[in-house]
C-alpha cells in the first residue's frame, strides 16, 4: 500500500494541481520536496568565459531560471540591458516572466507556442541579422547551437547557472520514510545518493519522468516502478493516477 510520496518538486502554487487531487482520491499524503537547486555563477566565473552582453542584440530564454540569473549578472556587473534589447522565449509564460525585471510593454518579446525550441526557430530566422546569446545551465548539451547553426544565426552559449544538490538536513534524513519517490531529472537521482550513500531502495518506488531520468536510475542500480511519459499517460500526475488506481487497489 502506498501512503506516503514524495515529489522531488517545488511545491505547486496554484490549488488545481492535479497532484491535490490525485492526493484527495487516492487517499495518499504527498510531500513536496526538491532534491536540487539552481545557483547563479558569480560575476567572477562568468568572466572567465569572455562573453560580452552588449556584443549581442537578442537574448534566448529557454527558463525562468536563465531569465534571474541573467539580470542578477547584469546588475552585479553593472551593465545596464538596452531597451531595444529583444528577448526570444520558448513559452509565453517564461516572456511573461520578464516583466520581473523590466517593463514588458516597452520591449521586443517573441514567444513560441509549443515549449520545443525548434517552433522557436521560425521566428528568430525572421530576425537573423540578431546577434543572440542564449544564456545556459552548466548541464546541456549542444542541440541549441546545433539547431542556430543549422540556420547560420550569428548566436554564443554562455553558462549562467548551474544545479546542485538541495542538500537533507540530519532531521530530514532521520524522518526519510516514503512509499515512492517521484524524479524529473538525472540529477535529482545523483542527490539521491549524495544525500543517503548507503542507500537501500527495497520496497520503496521509484518513479520517474523521462528517458534520461529511467537510465540515471538503472545506471544507480536501483529498480525503476514507474515510467512516464506513454502513451496512455502523457503526464506525470496522470501516469501516478493511474499506477495508484491498479497497485493501491490490490
Amino acid at each position: 500500500m502506498i501512503q506516503k510520496i514524495l515529489i522531488s518538486q517545488p511545491k505547486p502554487t496554484s490549488e488545481k494541481s492535479h497532484y491535490y487531487d490525485i492526493a484527495a482520491k487516492h487517499k495518499v499524503e504527498l510531500v513536496f520536496r526538491p532534491f536540487i537547486k539552481v545557483e547563479g555563477l558569480t560575476a567572477r566565473e562568468f568572466r572567465q568565459q569572455r562573453v560580452n552582453i552588449l556584443d549581442h542584440t537578442a537574448i534566448v530564454f529557454t527558463s525562468r531560471h536563465a531569465i534571474d540569473n541573467f539580470f542578477n549578472l547584469a546588475k552585479e556587473m553593472r551593465v545596464t540591458i538596452p531597451e531595444d534589447m529583444k528577448y526570444f522565449c520558448v513559452t509565453e509564460t517564461i516572456s511573461l516572466y520578464i516583466q520581473k525585471y523590466v517593463q514588458y510593454r516597452k520591449r521586443k518579446v517573441f514567444y513560441g507556442t509549443t515549449g520545443k525550441f525548434e517552433d522557436l526557430l521560425p521566428t528568430m530566422v525572421k530576425h537573423k541579422t540578431e546577434k543572440y546569446l542564449v544564456p545556459q545551465s552548466s548541464v546541456h548539451n549542444d542541440a541549441i547551437k546545433q539547431l542556430l547553426d543549422s540556420k547560420k544565426l550569428q548566436h554564443t552559449e554562455c553558462v549562467m547557472y548551474r544545479t546542485v544538490s538541495n542538500d537533507f538536513t540530519e532531521e530530514e534524513i532521520k524522518n526519510f520514510d516514503y512509499d515512492m519517490l517521484v524524479f524529473f531529472s538525472p540529477n535529482g537521482i545523483q542527490a539521491l545518493t549524495k544525500n543517503f550513500p548507503d542507500f537501500k531502495q527495497g520496497d520503496l518506488r521509484i518513479a520517474t519522468f523521462g528517458p534520461s531520468t529511467a537510465k540515471a536510475v538503472e545506471d544507480a542500480g536501483l529498480r525503476l516502478d514507474l515510467q512516464a511519459p506513454t502513451e496512455k499517460c502523457p503526464s506525470m500526475t496522470s501516469a501516478l493516477d493511474d499506477y495508484l488506481s491498479r497497485k493501491n487497489k490490490k
